[in-house]
């Protein structure tokens, strides 16, 4: 779907470049324990992780699935997504698109180790691709998503749910 097409794009005719508040999804694709799949954008360069709102019907696991289909071709299935933190920070979370657009993001992160396909990036939203450790992602990474992966981490010593 492209984004014109999307729920975001069609409030954009009306609402300009305002702030938009969005719920959506972030996926964390592990490799195995020390290693994920990050993807960089293709709009601003920078690396992160499947990510997207959702559309009119959806659930947060819907947009997971949507999105890392969409980004990456992968094909995943609810039971095999894990949440393990809520993403919200209004400081940390607000968005400022290359185009201007600003959107407020409510994200629930998922972590997912398994799934169906080859990836095959989307090249309007995905420039490249690539598996880093855990320890050194890629440099150039989207603040958000340092901040997510800081909470995977912390979920993954602990056991709780994160929340920011």
């Amino acid at each position: 779907m492209s984004f014109e097409d999307s729920y975001l794009g069609r409030l954009r005719k009306h609402v300009g470049n305002a702030e938009l508040l969005a719920p959506g999804a972030q996926v964390l694709l592990l490799t195995d324990d020390e290693h994920a799949i990050f993807q960089r954008r293709a709009d601003s360069g920078l690396w992160e992780f499947p990510a997207g709102s959702a559309e009119p019907g959806q659930s947060f696991a819907d947009t997971a699935i949507a999105e890392v289909s969409e980004e990456l071709g992968l094909r995943l299935t609810a039971d095999t997504l894990t949440a393990f933190a809520s993403f919200s920070d209004p400081v940390e979370h607000r968005l400022t698109y290359p185009n201007g657009d600003i959107v407020h993001a409510f994200a629930l992160c998922f972590v997912a180790r398994e799934w169906t396909g080859e990836i095959l990036p989307d090249a309007t939203e995905v420039r490249e691709w690539g598996v880093y450790s855990l320890s050194d992602p890629p440099a150039g990474l989207q603040r958000a998503t340092r901040l997510v992966l800081d909470m995977y981490l912390a979920y993954r010593e602990t056991g709780r749910f994160q929340a920011r």
